[in-house]
C-alpha cells in the first residue's frame, strides 16, 4: 500500500511538473511571439514608408537609402495590391508549382487572404485622389512561424519525458522486486531443504518402529506437503517445465487439500465439461495459484460460511477457469490493485499471493488472470485463461 501511494505521488508530481513547464513555456512563447509580431509590423511600416517615398521620389530623394530599406526585407512575405485588388509585385512569397496560372495570380490570392486577416498597411499614392492607393499586405516570417510552433513541440517533448520517466520508475521497481522475490523464494527453499530431509528420515524410522501407528501416515503427508512447498519456492525465478495435464486431476487435488483444512460450512465444488480437458502446465505451481485463490476466498467469508465454485469451460483458443466465491467482495477502487505486490486488505499477510499467482499464470503458463467480477457483500470471480493444448 505504501509503495502504491508513493508511485501515485511521484506520478502526480511528474504530471504537475509537466503542466507547470508547459504553461510557463506557452506564456513565454506567447510573449516572444507578440513581441516579434509587433517588430515585424514596425518593419513593414518602415518598408511601406520606403515604398511611398520611392513613388514620390524627386531629385532630392536619397534613393540609395530607400532601396536599401526595401531590399533589406528578406524574411517577411509581402504582396503589393492596387486599388482594384490586383497584385502588382511580391517579395519572399513561396510559389507553388502548377497551383495557379501565374505567379501574380497566386500572389493575388495570398494578398487577399492577408488583407482579410488585417495584415495590411495602406499608403496613398496621391493625396488629392483618395482612390489612388496601394495596400501592403504582409505575412509572418519563417522565424515567427517556428516560434509559434515551438511550445507545442516542447510540450510534446515534456510529455514524452514524463511517460518515459514513469515507465522507467515502474520497470526499475518491478525488476528490483522480482530480484528480491526470486532470492527470497530460493533461499526459503534452501533453508527448508535440510529440516525436511531430516523429517523424512525420522518418519521412515518411526514407520519401522511403530508400523501400526495411525498418526505416522498423517505425519508423512505433512512432510510431503512441506517438500512440495519447498519445490514450489525453488521454481520461482526459473522457467518451469510444462507438461500435458488433466485439468480435472489438478482441481481434484486442490479441492481435497482445501476440504481437509477448511470448515464444513465452506462448500467447494467443481463444474467440468463431460470430456477430459488437457492443458500444458506445471501442476505444482498451478495448484499453488488455485490454493491461494481458495484461501483468499475462505478468508473473505463472513463466519467461515459460504461456497467456492471452480468452473471450467473451453472455446476454440483457450481453456477458461472461473473461481467464484461468496465472500465479502472487493471494492471497485481496489480491483486494479489486487495483483500489485504488497497490496492486501488483511490485517496479516504480505500481499504477495496474488502477485505470485499472476507471475505463475502470465509468465510461466502464457495465460491471463484477472478479476472477472466482484460485488461487495456478494462475492468475487477470478478468471484464469490458458492457451489450448493444440496452440502451444
Amino acid at each position: 500500500m505504501l509503495w502504491t501511494d508513493r508511485i501515485r505521488q511521484v506520478k502526480l508530481l511528474l504530471v504537475s511538473g509537466a503542466i507547470v513547464i508547459a504553461i510557463v513555456s506557452l506564456v513565454v512563447s506567447h510573449i516572444l511571439t507578440c513581441d516579434l509580431s509587433m517588430e515585424e509590423r514596425q518593419k513593414m511600416e518602415v518598408w511601406a514608408e520606403a515604398m511611398s517615398a520611392l513613388n514620390r521620389a524627386d531629385q532630392n530623394t536619397d534613393l540609395g537609402l530607400v532601396l536599401k530599406v526595401m531590399n533589406g526585407n528578406n524574411t517577411i512575405p509581402v504582396v503589393v495590391m492596387d486599388n482594384r485588388g490586383e497584385a502588382q509585385l511580391f517579395r519572399n512569397v513561396e510559389m507553388r508549382k502548377g497551383a495557379y496560372a501565374d505567379s501574380l495570380e497566386q500572389a493575388k490570392v495570398l494578398g487577399r487572404q492577408l488583407k482579410a486577416a488585417g495584415r495590411c498597411i495602406r499608403i496613398q499614392l496621391n493625396d488629392s485622389v483618395k482612390s489612388d492607393y496601394v495596400d501592403i499586405c504582409y505575412g509572418e516570417s519563417l522565424m515567427l512561424k517556428r516560434l509559434q510552433r515551438y511550445p507545442y513541440v516542447q510540450l510534446g517533448v515534456v510529455m514524452l519525458f514524463v511517460v518515459v520517466a514513469i515507465f522507467a520508475l515502474l520497470t526499475s521497481k518491478r525488476a528490483e522486486q522480482d530480484k528480491v522475490w526470486v532470492g527470497l523464494s530460493k533461499e526459503t527453499a534452501h533453508q527448508l531443504g535440510t529440516p525436511i530431509s531430516s523429517l523424512m528420515a525420522w518418519t521412515e524410522m518411526l514407520k519401522e518402529t511403530y508400523p501400526q501407528d495411525d498418526l505416522i501416515p498423517e505425519m508423512d503427508k505433512d512432510v510431503k506437503r512441506l517438500e512440495l512447498i519447498a519445490d514450489r519456492f525453488s521454481k520461482i525465478g526459473s522457467l518451469p517445465e510444462l507438461v500435458p495435464t488433466n485439468m480435472a486431476e489438478v482441481l481434484s487435488h486442490v479441492v481435497d487439500y482445501m476440504d481437509r483444512r477448511t470448515s464444513n460450512k465452506v462448500r467447494i465444488t467443481m463444474e467440468l465439461p463431460d470430456h477430459d480437458v488437457q492443458v500444458m502446465m506445471n501442476g505444482p505451481l498451478f495448484e499453488w495459484v488455485l490454493e491461494n485463490l481458495c484461501k483468499n476466498a475462505v478468508d473473505a467469508m463472513v463466519g467461515e460460511r459460504g461456497s467456492i465454485v471452480l468452473h471450467v469451460e473451453e472455446d476454440e483458443n483457450s481453456v477458461i477457469l472461473d473461481v467464484t466465491d461468496t465472500g465479502k467482495g472487493i471494492r471497485k477502487r481496489d480491483v486494479h490493485n489486487v495483483f500489485r505486490p504488497g497490496f492486501t486488505t488483511k490485517k496479516r499477510g504480505w500481499g504477495l499471493g496474488l502477485s505470485l499467482a499472476r507471475r505463475i499464470i502470465e509468465e510461466y503458463h502464457k495465460g491471463r488472470i484477472s478479476v472477472k467480477a466482484s460485488e461487495v457483500g456478494v462475492g468475487t470471480t477470478f478468471r484464469i485463461v490458458l492457451p489450448h493444448l493444440n496452440l502451444l
